[in-house]
């Protein structure tokens, strides 16, 4: 039977605060938890309806009722797990790197997470206004590419500044992004969801692409962030 103290923990760790006070985060589902366990992340504590056959001291079976009362899905799994937060590597750069200007939604972020794992970019850089990768909801929609994908958070106009690299960034303005020679390294710039790339970000970046409107009557006002990463990563990777 779960504890008082048990539920607690586990419920708080829906705020970030909470999560870097203790330093865990949540995951559910039994094939993302799966695929956590098969990476370099530590288990803390695996909650579940059916037995994983892992370590002993590290599962422990509760009933459907319990873990409804610690999940934060609206239709519960049959697992929940808490992995300790890793100490984060340092940015590597070279290669592709997205760079993301306070990106609010934890779907958006899950989903590019998944995106570059996709697309092989193995550095994902934020701005401390993006939210947490360790969220619940964005844990849940990177199904698993958390594992794979670097992810910092850091004050980007000096990051941006020092890099070597080109820099890229989405507007409606820019060039026609199938009309550009893009590189193989670079960084990609990706803003806000309602305000797009910030004033300070923008005065770095050095080339200005955007994704042209084919419908007839272009009152399409924008592209969701994530869906726009995809197609951009997609190009950068076509050359």
């Amino acid at each position: 039977m779960l504890s008082k103290s048990q539920i607690k923990l586990i419920t708080s760790l829906k705020q970030k605060k909470y999560r870097q006070q203790h330093g865990f985060f949540v995951v559910e589902g039994v094939k993302t938890i799966t695929e956590l366990l098969q990476s370099h992340l530590e288990l803390y504590k695996l909650y579940t309806t059916k037995p994983f056959n892992i370590n002993a001291k590290d599962e422990e079976l509760v009933s459907d009722q319990e873990l409804k009362r610690i999940s934060f899905l609206t239709t519960p799994n049959t697992a929940l797990a808490i992995f300790k937060i890793p100490e984060p590597k340092p940015i590597s750069t070279t290669g592709l790197i997205v760079v993301l200007d306070a990106v609010r939604d934890p779907g958006n972020l899950g989903t590019i997470i998944r995106l570059c794992d996709w697309f092989g970019v193995t550095e994902l850089v934020c701005s401390k206004e993006t939210v947490d990768r360790f969220n619940p909801k964005v844990v849940q929609a990177t199904m698993g590419s958390i594992t794979r994908v670097n992810v910092n958070y850091v004050d980007l106009v000096p990051f941006l500044k020092t890099s070597s690299l080109p820099v890229y960034g989405a507007f409606m303005d820019g060039e026609n992004v199938y009309k550009s020679t893009l590189p193989k390294n670079g960084i990609l710039v990706m803003g806000n969801e309602a305000n797009g790339v910030s004033k300070e970000v923008e005065a770095v970046i050095t080339e200005k692409i955007a994704i042209p409107r084919f419908g007839e009557l272009q009152a399409t006002e924008s592209l969701n962030v994530a869906t726009a990463t995809a197609i951009l990563l997609s190009e950068f990777r076509r050359g």
